[in-house]
């Protein structure tokens, strides 16, 4: 069978938990639910006012890991204070996985380019996942979603460097690129197998710039609200996004899809599809 795509038009806190229970996947134990903080400076990521209702219902901890450049979360004492200046800390519990190392180190035997993963060691405290992204383009992944979350997301500091340099951390800005978009196609398989598939995925297209959140200056939005999608498949959920994109009539759709497609950004799904953990083809379920 094909996986399912929950889809709304609607963009509310509301909305999205709805959807969340519309899916109907239990996530087991301790959930870790991970979230981008937000660079400062960055005007485009959602707020935790709006992911404050799944995030209260499924009663898990908010997590995040530290960046591999310059900014105000390269560190585990800047990123803490960025947490609280973005109001995360008023309402959550939050955990920075590799806010103490050492890291933990996740085997991909399968992995095209990396044979391992670096993450967050404090990932160890958690028996599923919620993974809440919001989807918009990329510097050098062309998009963002829930691969990208699951995959530099979820690395560690060090492991992020390690993926962007296709295993050769030196090379962070410099790797072949088709080989770093694989890279996280092999890192978000091996946080898929870390949790036996218990994760739920929520891909929010809002806001969207062809910058990342990561961004402390990144351009205003181009391109008009499109919904909220939810799946058990992170594969299928990107792709539905994407598709979502072609498929919309807004006149600033072009700057967006130049994004995606100058840097290649679907060969980060087809890689993951390769892989086999998840689907491109999906059956996408409107809701109002």
């Amino acid at each position: 069978m094909q996986p399912i795509v929950y889809f709304s038009r609607t963009i509310t806190p509301k909305k999205v938990l709805e959807l969340y229970k519309k899916l109907g996947k239990n996530l087991p134990g301790k959930v870790a639910i991970k979230v981008h903080s937000g660079e400062k400076g960055n005007q485009n990521f959602l707020r935790p006012d709006f992911w404050k209702p799944v995030v209260e219902y499924v009663g898990g901890t908010v997590v995040e890991c530290n960046t591999a450049y310059e900014g105000e979360r390269n560190t585990t004492k800047k990123h803490v204070k960025l947490f609280d200046d973005h109001g995360w800390t008023k309402y959550f519990p939050v955990d920075i996985l590799d806010g103490e190392g050492p890291d933990l180190e996740l085997n991909i035997p399968n992995g095209r380019v990396i044979k391992k993963n670096y993450v967050g060691k404090n990932i160890e405290n958690y028996d599923s996942m919620l993974v809440l992204s919001h989807f918009k383009g990329h510097p050098m992944g062309g998009f963002g979603g829930a691969l990208k979350q699951l995959s530099i997301g979820v690395a560690s500091s060090f492991g992020k460097a390690y993926i962007h340099g296709a295993g050769e951390p030196a090379n962070i800005w410099t790797a072949d690129h088709d080989a770093f978009l694989e890279s996280m196609a092999d890192a978000a398989n091996s946080v898929v197998e870390y949790f036996k598939g218990n994760i739920v995925y929520v891909n929010v297209m809002k806001n969207m710039s062809v910058d990342c959140d990561c961004c402390a200056v990144a351009e205003d939005p181009c391109i008009a609200d499109i919904g909220v999608l939810v799946s058990d498949d992170p594969i299928a959920i990107d792709q539905a996004c994407i598709d979502l994109v072609y498929a919309c009539s807004d006149p600033g759709k072009p700057h967006l899809i130049e994004r995606i497609e100058s840097r290649n950004g679907v060969h980060t799904i087809e890689a993951a599809t390769e892989l086999g953990y998840g689907s491109r083809e999906y059956q996408l379920i409107e809701i109002e």
